[in-house]
């Protein structure tokens, strides 16, 4: 098999932090977005929609969606497991990614994409939805501050693909400048942890 990735994308990065948790390698093709290798015919034969990454199986199937890749690569190699054990730890580790994904990292990603240059002529840009999203990124960082008050990780007391995703968006967010603040004590410390681990370097 082997791993289509952009170094440039959040995205691939989810799937490369996951691998590295998980203590496995994977042969890489990199593809270079800011040159839309992404947007060729070749890639897009693989990935219609034209997003990274993209996990091409031995029997040429193709799996795309970064949390899909961290599935199949979870029933793979289940130690440690990252999206949960039994059924209930399953089910609040899966609320809390999406509450990541779908605050934090949809927030990040939409600011960049409706106010950065990197996409001009590339889609419609909307920079009064760039600004909404950017406000609701810097409301989630307050909200996520309140909720690690009380646990060490985002989803309890075992690092998760929760966190995964909490750390991507809020690097992320550093380009459109969505940060955690000086009295985001918790979350302060939360990604002084989560930063620090060998695996966020992937």
């Amino acid at each position: 098999m082997k791993l289509y990735d952009s170094v440039m994308a959040p995205n691939p990065r989810r799937v490369r932090i996951f691998l590295a948790e998980k203590g496995v390698s994977v042969p890489t093709v990199q593809v270079d977005i800011g040159k839309a290798e992404n947007r060729s015919a070749e890639y897009l034969a693989k990935n219609a929609l034209g997003g990274v990454p993209i996990l091409e199986l031995d029997d040429g199937a193709i799996l795309t969606e970064s949390v899909a890749i961290c599935a199949y690569f979870e029933g793979l190699h289940p130690q440690p497991p990252l999206l949960g054990t039994d059924a209930r730890d399953k089910a609040f580790v899966e609320m809390w990614q999406r509450r990541m994904e779908l605050g934090i990292l949809s927030s990040t990603t939409g600011c960049f994409r409706n106010t950065h240059a990197f996409f001009k002529g590339r889609i419609p840009q909307v920079p009064e939805y760039g600004a909404v999203c950017k406000e609701a990124g810097v409301k989630q960082l307050a909200w996520l501050d309140g909720e690690l008050a009380s646990r060490r990780f985002i989803a309890g007391d075992r690092y998760s693909i929760a966190d995964i995703t909490a750390l991507v968006g809020i690097d992320f967010g550093k380009i459109s400048d969505i940060r955690i603040q000086p009295d985001q004590k918790n979350l302060a410390r939360w990604y002084q942890e989560v930063s620090s681990r060998p695996s966020a370097k992937a």
